[in-house]
């Protein structure tokens, strides 16, 4: 005798489609693909657009010595959107969401990103944003600072910049910057000592 056949339930065919989805519509070679255009491993690639960044060859075109550190004045989502933009002329080579410290490569390490409003710094930084509002300090929550951290370690590891105030440094102490961010509630002793212990 025929057993009866159980099919799945309409609802668990949809979470298991859903599931499945992302991975089923990623053309071939995508995953090897996002691999390869990020600099960081832990990185998501969400590319900034061509018309805001300068495409190089660095270090060997400019040396890398300086991690800038900003806050966007933006949500995670609209800072890549504004990157995303060609008519805004600004990007940054990462930006780091305050929920979680998900971190987006917008920028690769070897172009200049448009970050520092200053040209000579844009040619020798990376530009690292994090979510938020430099007068709203909840934003700069522990997985911000430890996945921003262990960002800023593996930069200054692979470019070999010392990891002190002197060359990881906020927007504010950029030469001619009227920029004011990370902001007074940016913590730099710990920042910095986590960036040392990463």
């Amino acid at each position: 005798m025929d057993r009866p056949r159980r099919f799945p339930s309409r609802r668990r065919l949809l979470q298991g489609a859903a599931a499945a989805a992302p991975a089923a519509l990623l053309p071939a070679g995508y995953a090897r693909a996002q691999a390869l255009a990020v600099d960081y491993p832990l990185a998501e690639w969400v590319p900034a657009s061509t018309s805001n960044y300068t495409a190089a060859s660095r270090p060997s075109t400019y040396p890398i010595d300086y991690v800038i550190i900003h806050v966007t004045q933006e949500t995670y989502a609209d800072t890549l959107a504004i990157f995303q933009n060609p008519a805004k002329k600004v990007s940054a080579h990462y930006v780091v969401r305050s929920s979680d410290g998900h971190i987006a490569q917008c920028v690769r390490d070897r172009n200049v990103g448009w970050h520092a409003g200053n040209w000579t710094y844009n040619t020798r930084s990376i530009g690292i944003e994090h979510e938020g509002w430099v007068d709203t300090p909840q934003y700069f929550t522990n997985a911000m600072y430890e996945q921003s951290a262990a960002l800023t370690a593996a930069v200054c590891s692979k470019y070999g910049i010392p990891k002190d105030r002197q060359h990881i440094i906020g927007h504010h102490q950029v030469p001619g910057s009227d920029h004011t961010d990370p902001g007074p509630y940016w913590d730099w002793t710990r920042y910095i000592r986590l960036v040392n212990f990463a």
